[in-house]
């Protein structure tokens, strides 16, 4: 249970900080943060979450990083579902309360820093391009994970190089699908726009798990003798 919990209120903070910036502060009339404040606010949450609580649960924070880490031997199978269900519930929590601070003003939600291709891609990219983007950036992400937390890593940094890994990804990645490699994020957002981020969702489910369980599968062979 206190696991569990970890990684409720830690997959909380990373959507409200991330998708929060992204919302609230990005284009923020003449003080906005942009691109790469929103890129580093998702990074800082993980960095932040990783020092703070990946002593209690790992810090995944994302279902598609648990399976990876599963996949890779880390973690066993009856851990997977429990962390997951508390992901979901913790993004579902903070886009609610994003959506309240949000709606604060009297302002719509507009389209609430959700995932999209096509006409909802920040920069119009196919489903193709995103289809790639997030197996691509899903596959690294949990490569650096796996590597960073290694035994033979250096230790006391994983936090460090997985959160600056984090905010690479949305720097390269915010123009393509608005940056998921996180499943339990896409759901969060999308459930409260409805509409075309429910269409699509199945692909910042689909796509980020399939990168991370081969990323998964690809460290172990690295690993063994």
């Amino acid at each position: 249970m206190k696991k569990n919990l970890s990684e409720f209120l830690g997959t909380f903070w990373l959507v409200l900080g991330g998708c929060g910036s992204a919302v609230l502060a990005a284009g923020f009339p003449e003080v906005g943060i942009g691109l790469v404040g929103v890129s580093l606010a998702f990074g800082l949450t993980v960095l932040t979450i990783a020092y703070s609580m990946g002593h209690i649960s790992g810090a995944h924070l994302n279902p598609a990083v648990t399976i990876g880490l599963w996949m890779g031997g880390r973690i066993s199978v009856k851990e997977v579902l429990p962390y997951i269900v508390s992901q979901v519930l913790g993004g579902i929590a903070a886009a609610g309360v994003l959506y309240i601070i949000v709606t604060g003003n009297g302002s719509e939600i507009g389209s609430f820093a959700a995932n999209g291709y096509g006409s909802h891609s920040p920069g119009g990219y196919s489903m193709t391009s995103a289809i790639v983007t997030e197996l691509v950036m899903t596959f690294m992400f949990l490569l650096i994970i796996l590597g960073a937390t290694d035994e033979k890593a250096p230790k006391g940094f994983a936090g460090i190089a997985i959160g600056l890994a984090l905010t690479l990804i949305h720097l390269i990645s915010i123009p393509v699908t608005n940056t998921s490699v996180n499943p339990a994020r896409s759901i969060s957002q999308a459930l409260f726009v409805g509409d075309w981020a429910i269409s699509q969702l199945w692909l910042f489910i689909v796509v980020p798990i399939i990168g991370a369980a081969l990323a998964g599968i690809v460290y172990k062979f690295m690993k063994s003798e």
